[in-house]
């Protein structure tokens, strides 16, 4: 095991780097869409630094001090991957509300200058009436550093005011410390919201037309009646069986021809979105050429008469006569949809209705926002009385509907665990924040709690931990004042307890994601509760141990789910092992680590293995089958209890398992879908653990039924799984290589360092 930590883990190498530079680069210069190209030409301008950093040591990638000359709670810019470039959040070129500031000032636009003021009487006021007014916005954590600086001034605390000066100043050059001004302050409030109704308003006001749709109604529009009097003209020369040219036309006939000619070519020439008029093999380009030739003066032959006769007919038999009951109910319902506004004019509506309301926040009713086109806004806008909003433009709004955040997952606004996790520090930055007695302390410290969750995770080695919010200097600066507050740690739990049980209840097929994982962390320290929360671990930089929590994790796991549980028995845990392995911890390269934890991970995945990404992922992978990733902590410590029931968890599992399955089928490389189907299959085995033994056998029941509501393949696929489970279910356990009945029924798990058998082509089962 030990062997594995000291060879360079894959992605260390500058290969990484110089790969994701190449993609960037190719982006850069090849990608239609203007936006897309500028923002990877940012980012081959940030993998340039990152290989000049490598290349002359200015940059540490690993370290959680990466960036030479740049302490470890300065805010770095990092890269996909946690690579940082070299470069501070904080730093670059002034903002425009800092150079603002210099002119009202008349400074330099310099930020030492913009520090030195701010630490003046004058620049000290206008700091405190920010702090009582908390009209200010933090957007990464620097901002928040000079408003500390001013609340300990005004609490007394001189000393605690030059410490924090000095331990700044070195940095009052290059980084920016001065908060940014904003018209409302920060809502404190148990509602959350996905985007600010300024973000909406924005998203809608950039929304431009769709060719396709704008091409349709141009063809609706213009080249339907235009075809539509074209045929008019041609039927005037029709015997009564509607022969064409049955009869010689007159020179009215003539004068009226030229005259539709005239017309086409104005509207070829304004309306450029359709070319279908343009095809002479078309009905319409055959009427029209034929039209271009009488009107020359020149007879047609008998094939294009032949091709005259043809396209009127069948222009005729399609949709009737012109003037007739089906072709005019035809044309009514077509001019009725070509009627229709646009939806970037409606987008541009809803943005204006968006521009009368706060713009720094949600909107606690969105209902008036997407309501119909009111009568009054006919008038302005000359939209449609009545015209109903689009569900696309209903979904941009509704990303701005500020509520509690189990409304939001229920309504779809949150769709999925990542999306939540982004939410959750709104919530958890009050919680922590609580602790502080005085008003105008909390609303900054929970501004800059908020701003910190902003920050990427950088690449590290040797189980070293993410720099905390708590390593602030400012934050440390204000320690002593933390007291009980208002907020007991009864408050935090049960917002841990919410939180869990949202989580867990909205989606509850999928592995709580990493930034969630740690805000649950907090919350749980936070309420002084003893229940070990585990991030998931990146293959590619695995050192082939775990630090001491995840045998923590594995205990409580142990403690829930031991004496025989179908999780147990299916993964062929034993657990009583697992409870035995309690306290052995060890160190290594100043870090604890827990040796006997790994090494039964180790033998779990088969034992020593080739060094590998595949191979890291399967020791992984036991550690989540040992700790239930977080589940057990959360039943067993935090009392979690979803409101719809664990069989219903059971079953959502399955459909997101079948339905990552079908998947699978098309996928050239299925095995990341493979393995979040493996980690569904898992939480399912869990929520099953955790029903009676009616209701499980309920939902064990169903899975047929369930595999046939899609694809065959998913049944054919997934029939070894679903005969592992029915023998485990049934008494029976797996073999030591996880198969048994000769290899028809199979233990389910994601990872694997050859090919999965889940990705078998099962073309040669015959449909049962």
């Amino acid at each position: 095991m030990d062997a594995h930590a000291d060879k360079q883990p894959p992605k260390m190498s500058g290969s990484y780097a110089e790969d994701h530079l190449a993609r960037a680069f190719v982006t850069a210069l090849t990608d239609a869409d203007p936006a897309t190209r500028a923002r990877a030409e940012e980012r081959v301008r940030g993998w340039r630094r990152v290989l000049a950093g490598m290349t002359d040591g200015t940059l540490r990638i690993g370290s959680r001090t990466p960036v030479e000359g740049l302490p470890a709670w300065v805010t770095p810019e990092v890269l996909r991957g946690g690579f940082a470039t070299g470069a501070p959040i904080a730093g670059g070129p002034l903002l425009p509300y800092e150079t603002e500031a210099a002119r009202r000032a008349g400074l330099p636009e310099d930020r030492a200058a913009l520090f030195a003021r701010s630490l003046t009487e004058e620049g000290l006021t206008e700091l405190w009436a920010l702090l009582d007014s908390a009209r200010y916005e933090i957007v990464v954590p620097e901002e928040a550093a000079l408003l500390t600086v001013a609340w300990l001034v005004r609490a007394g605390e001189a000393e605690a005011a030059l410490e924090l000066v000095s331990e700044l100043r070195p940095f009052a050059g290059r980084l920016r410390f001065t908060p940014r001004p904003s018209g409302a302050p920060a809502p404190d409030t148990g509602s959350v919201h996905r985007r600010t109704v300024a973000d909406a308003g924005a998203a809608l006001a950039r929304r431009r037309s769709n060719g396709a749709v704008e091409a349709q109604r141009e063809a609706l529009a213009v080249w339907t009646p235009f075809a539509d009097d074209l045929l008019r003209h041609w039927l005037e020369t029709a015997d009564p069986e509607h022969r064409v040219l049955g009869r010689d036309p007159d020179a009215g006939w003539h004068a009226r021809g030229a005259a539709l000619l005239d017309r086409y070519g104005s509207l070829a020439r304004e309306h450029t979105r359709c070319g279908g008029h343009r095809d002479p093999k078309g009905n319409v380009g055959i009427l029209r050429g034929a039209l271009e030739e009488t009107t020359a003066g020149r007879p047609l032959d008998a094939r294009r008469t032949g091709l005259l006769r043809h396209a009127v007919a069948s222009m005729v038999r399609k949709r009737g006569l012109p003037g007739s009951e089906r072709h005019t109910a035809l044309r009514d319902t077509q001019a009725a949809q070509a009627a229709l506004p646009s939806h970037q004019a409606l987008a541009h509506l809803v943005a204006e209705r968006l521009s009368g309301l706060p713009q720094d926040a949600g909107a606690a009713d969105v209902t008036p926002l997407v309501a119909p086109v009111t009568e009054a806004e006919r008038r302005r806008s000359g939209l449609p009385a009545g015209t109903a909003v689009p569900p696309a433009i209903r979904r941009v709004v509704e990303g701005a509907r500020s509520a509690p955040l189990a409304t939001l997952v229920e309504l779809g606004v949150v769709p999925s665990a990542e999306v939540m996790a982004e939410l959750v520090p709104q919530l958890v930055a009050v919680e922590t924040a609580a602790v502080y007695e005085d008003g105008s302390l909390r609303a900054l410290m929970a501004a800059n709690y908020r701003a910190f969750r902003g920050r990427r995770s950088l690449l590290l080695l040797d189980l070293a931990r993410q720099v905390g919010p708590g390593e602030l200097p400012w934050v440390r600066a204000v320690s002593a004042r933390r007291g009980e507050g208002a907020r007991t740690e009864g408050s935090a739990h049960a917002a841990l307890r919410q939180l869990g049980e949202v989580a867990v209840d909205g989606f509850p097929g999928t592995l709580l994601p990493n930034p969630l994982v740690r805000e649950l962390a907090v919350l749980a320290g936070r309420a002084g509760l003893d229940a070990p929360l585990v991030e998931e671990l990146a293959a590619d930089i695995f050192m082939g141990t775990f630090s001491p929590k995840f045998q923590s994790a594995a205990t409580v796991a142990a403690e829930l789910l031991g004496g025989g549980t179908l999780y147990e028995r299916y993964y062929g845990i034993d657990y009583e092992a697992v409870l035995a392995l309690a306290g052995n911890a060890s160190r290594r390269a100043g870090a604890r680590t827990a040796s006997g934890f790994a090494a039964l991970c180790h033998e779990r995945a088969g034992g020593p293995s080739s060094y590998g990404v595949a191979a890291n992922g399967t020791v992984i992978e036991q550690a989540q089958i040992l700790t239930t990733h977080n589940l057990a902590s959360l039943v067993h410590r935090v009392g979690i209890v979803p409101a719809s029931g664990w069989a219903d968890l059971a079953r959502r599992c399955f459909i997101t398992v079948c339905r990552l399955t079908a998947r699978v089928h098309h996928e050239p490389r299925p095995l990341a879908t493979i393995k979040d189907a493996a980690y569904a299959w898992r939480q399912m085995l869990f929520h099953l653990s955790m029903c009676d033994d009616a209701a499980a056998a309920g939902v064990l029941a169903r899975m047929r039924e369930e595999t046939a509501r899609h694809p065959f393949h998913v049944a054919a696929r997934l029939a070894p799984a679903l005969a592992g489970l029915r023998l485990v279910e049934e008494g029976g356990s797996f073999g030591a290589d996880g198969t048994a009945d000769g290899g028809r029924a199979r233990r389910l798990t994601g990872w694997a360092t050859s090919g999965h058998w889940l990705s078998a082509d099962p073309r040669a089962v015959t449909r049962r």
